[in-house]
């Protein structure tokens, strides 16, 4: 009896050694995708380590370093420069999803300490479509094959049913969700079959609700520019808050990669049950 339970046992691990291998080894095998897809890939994994460095430095060496840098070249140069600073503000707004330590839901947070909830809002809702609209872009030049090596291709096939099925309600609900990641969706939606004006028309009305739910939480927070961050003891303070906020949502990312690649097998093997071969 023990016998059998062994080599049962063995059987499961062999096959999870051999499941691990198999992933890696189409993880790393670029033998199929052209050289500037490739180059994509070399870029995307030189940000995921840039944006993982600095997230370590900021939880374990220096907590502030990151509000700072918010602070320093983002919340008090775009007050400073009043009008002007909006155009500012919507450019780092549209490359902040490349840099996975400073979310947009942060950014927009941001709007309401600059601007009060109102004005934060309106140009919250500017800034959101710049950025979705950057990263739908780069991620529909060369994110796929991408994806297809992390995810695998069957949570690909499930998006694109979904938004097959659904349209413009899936990219709007996703939108209108404020603690569902907003630079996720952007990136998911141009690894799926979806046209550019109906994601368009999708993220503009989702993006309403988004981008005023932060600017308020953004104005309640009381962090009124320019922010002193020669004193200390402020600066602490702040960036306690700012890296709790920040936290949040990097874990809500993350449960969300891990909720999306399980659902994604249960889709496919219900979907496999009800059209057998």
């Amino acid at each position: 009896m023990e016998t059998n339970e062994i080599e049962k046992e063995n059987k499961e691990k062999q096959s999870f050694s051999t499941k691990l291998k198999k992933y890696l080894k189409n993880l790393f095998d670029l033998s199929q995708l052209d050289t500037k897809t490739i180059l994509y890939i070399i870029v995307f994994i030189i940000l995921v380590g840039i944006s993982v460095y600095l997230l370590i430095y900021n939880y374990f060496i220096d907590n502030t370093f990151i509000y700072r840098i918010i602070a320093i070249w983002f919340v008090n140069p775009i007050f400073d420069l009043k009008f002007i600073g909006i155009f500012l503000f919507i450019g780092v707004m549209a490359f902040q999803g490349l840099l996975v330590p400073i979310p947009s839901e942060v950014i927009l947070i941001a709007t309401g300490m600059i601007w009060g909830w109102l004005l934060g809002g309106i140009l919250g809702i500017i800034g959101s479509m710049a950025a979705a609209l950057l990263c739908f872009y780069v991620s529909r030049r060369g994110g796929r094959p991408l994806a297809k090596k992390f995810v695998g291709e069957k949570a690909i096939d499930m998006a694109d049913d979904l938004i097959n099925k659904y349209g413009t309600k899936a990219i709007v609900v996703s939108r209108l969700i404020p603690f569902i990641s907003f630079d996720v969706i952007s990136y998911a939606s141009g690894l799926v079959d979806v046209e550019l004006k109906e994601y368009a028309v999708g993220t503009l009305v989702g993006s309403i609700f988004r981008a005023f739910f932060y600017s308020i939480w953004g104005a309640l927070l009381n962090f009124s520019p320019p922010i002193d961050t020669t004193d200390i003891a402020l600066i602490e303070a702040q960036a306690d808050v700012f890296n709790w906020v920040l936290l949040i949502v990097l874990s809500v990312l993350v449960l969300m990669f891990l909720a999306y690649y399980l659902f994604a097998r249960y889709y496919e093997k219900k979907k496999t049950c009800n059209n057998p071969e």
